[in-house]
């Protein structure tokens, strides 16, 4: 089956993969990776609660979809350290998005099955992802190895 890479009607946006394999965003959802930091200076272990917290939240909204985390960039400005460490920085937006592609086994009904992945990745800006300016991990995520084939909503 040959796969095209014009982005469908009802994708958010369209990707093509290192390995070539087009991908559509199906949802999305921005979040302010410290807006809800109410006490404390961002360090790492509070990063890491973050990100926990934010797989966690991915994987309970799409049961039985995996969900892959794209390793963040972290920054480590020359502040005072407190009781928690070094001031440790990611990238001020977090993303969760859903993206779908064709079945992973090609003998399953092309109609009846895609593969989806779900991916929480950090960037500096709110917008969307594009085949252009997407996060470079983003376009390397390793489809086979990392999504599930699953029926198709009705």
């Amino acid at each position: 089956m040959q796969q095209h890479a014009t982005s469908p009607a009802l994708a958010l946006a369209r990707l093509v993969l290192a390995s070539g394999r087009p991908v559509d965003l199906a949802e999305l959802r921005f979040t302010s990776t410290y807006g809800d930091l109410l006490e404390g200076y961002p360090c790492k272990p509070v990063n890491d609660l973050r990100i926990r917290g934010l797989l966690r939240t991915a994987a309970r909204a799409r049961p039985g979809t995996p969900v892959h985390l794209v390793p963040p960039p972290r920054s480590y400005p020359d502040q005072y350290a407190g009781g928690l460490g070094p001031v440790e920085v990611l990238p001020p937006v977090a993303c969760v998005g859903t993206f779908h592609s064709t079945a992973l086994d090609p003998a399953r009904d092309p109609v009846a099955y895609r593969s989806r992945l779900t991916v929480l990745w950090f960037q500096t800006t709110p917008r969307l992802p594009s085949s252009c300016d997407a996060e470079p991990a983003l376009r390397d995520l390793d489809w086979p190895a990392l999504a599930r084939d699953a029926r198709a909503l009705a």
